[in-house]
């Protein structure tokens, strides 16, 4: 069997295999995200790993899946910045700068103490903390798409907090390797800065001025979804320069592209055509791609405690921290919970951040499965923690959704 007979047949498996535990899990009163991730665990090294059938010969089958899936979130993420505007994002600059720093700094602080507490190095303390300030909201967003809350103040907020999140997540990083590697310190601080500020002026330039006027242009050519097309391109090339110019991750940048797009007059075409490229292929692949990339077999069982401890401190610092300064905000106590669970989820970018670390030597193989451990933990947590929290009844006197447009 080539290698190409071997990528289709596995893919068949996984989009089947999602589109049914996403319904099953539907069924339950349960986010169809769950359902994705879980089958992604049971058909990963923990249980089926269908990566490595007896038929399967190609090695590189489970990279070119979880590229796959990179582009899946790329997709996802930008038709949740699609679906909400500038404007209503600026209004809620407070609390997305409150939430996004305090749901950095107070996960960092208790993950340095449990790492203090079990005795590590205070290098590995400090970047174990740092692992736990990272997070990735496509969990959520997609979550909160599917309770048709994205467009809520809470939803807003979320998502602002988000990329303050990953900007001082990125920030703090570039600060410790620097002074842990004896570089540059201060100069390559100060560069990053100026990357991330770079990036983030250039981004908003080219959505506001170019954007529109491109957009009215190519939507009158004679070109087959020529829209549809540039938009994807848009995306794709707001990612890359997310990661090549300003440092931050892609996500960020195409969160960003769909923010853009949803200011000119061929969004409705565009979400159209997007979404059903990203749902019925690509994101499906992205949740069950973060159950392959975890094999709970290889996590060493004699580190349980640690791997609790991490989970814990992980959930609640980002509770606390992000949902503190929803309150700040003057959100309410509903709102600010809601808001924190959130942000719980680390996903792919607790991954990439636990890799660089265990790469560098700050962190001992059985810290690294403390992490992949809270990964799983925070992942799957997270959308059922979502759905009962907005299950709670509001209070009259509480802000409703930002408008009266549902999310599809």
């Amino acid at each position: 069997m080539t290698a190409f007979l071997q990528l289709a047949v596995v893919l068949v498996i996984l989009l089947i295999c999602a589109k049914a535990a996403g319904y099953i899990s539907s069924l339950l009163g349960q986010p169809a995200v769950l359902g994705e991730i879980l089958i992604g665990l049971i058909l990963g090294p923990s249980l089926v790993d269908v990566t490595h059938l007896i038929f399967i010969t190609d090695t590189h089958l489970g990279e070119v899946i979880a590229e796959l899936g990179e582009i899946g979130v790329l997709l996802l993420m930008f038709l949740a910045g699609l679906e909400l505007h500038l404007s209503d994002l600026a209004k809620n600059t407070r609390v997305s700068a409150l939430s996004g720093t305090l749901g950095v700094i107070i996960p960092v602080i208790l993950g340095w103490l449990v790492g203090l507490l079990f005795k590590m190095p205070s290098d590995h303390a400090i970047y174990l903390g740092l692992t736990l300030g990272a997070t990735s909201v496509s969990i959520s967003a997609q979550t909160l798409m599917e309770l048709k809350m994205l467009r809520s103040r809470v939803g807003l907020g979320l998502m602002g907090a988000a990329v303050f999140d990953d900007i001082l997540v990125i920030l703090l990083l570039s600060i410790f390797l620097a002074v842990e590697g004896g570089g540059g310190g201060a100069l390559d601080v100060l560069l990053v800065f100026i990357k991330m500020a770079a990036y983030l002026g250039l981004a908003v330039a080219v959505g506001v001025w170019a954007l529109p006027r491109l957009s009215e242009r190519i939507s009158k050519l004679p070109i087959s979804q020529g829209t549809v097309t540039f938009a994807i391109v848009t995306l794709l090339t707001f990612g890359i320069a997310a990661e090549l110019i300003g440092g931050m991750a892609a996500i960020t940048g195409a969160f960003l592209a769909g923010l853009m797009f949803s200011r000119t007059s061929i969004r409705a075409p565009i979400e159209s055509g997007v979404r059903s490229l990203a749902y019925g292929f690509f994101v499906p692949v992205f949740f069950v791609d973060i159950g392959l990339r975890i094999n709970i077999l290889a996590m060493d069982v004699n580190a349980i405690w640690i791997i609790l401890a991490v989970s814990a401190v992980a959930i609640l610092g980002k509770i606390l921290g992000a949902g503190l300064g929803a309150r700040l905000s003057k959100f309410t106590n509903l709102e600010s919970l809601q808001l924190g669970i959130g942000m719980v989820s680390r996903g792919e970018v607790g991954l990439i951040v636990a890799n660089v670390g265990l790469s560098q030597g700050l962190l001992t193989a059985d810290t690294f499965s403390a992490i992949i451990g809270m990964v799983l933990i925070s992942t799957v947590i997270t959308p059922p923690m979502l759905r009962a929290a907005f299950a709670r009844p509001t209070k009259p006197s509480e802000p409703q959704l930002i408008s009266d447009k549902e999310v599809s």
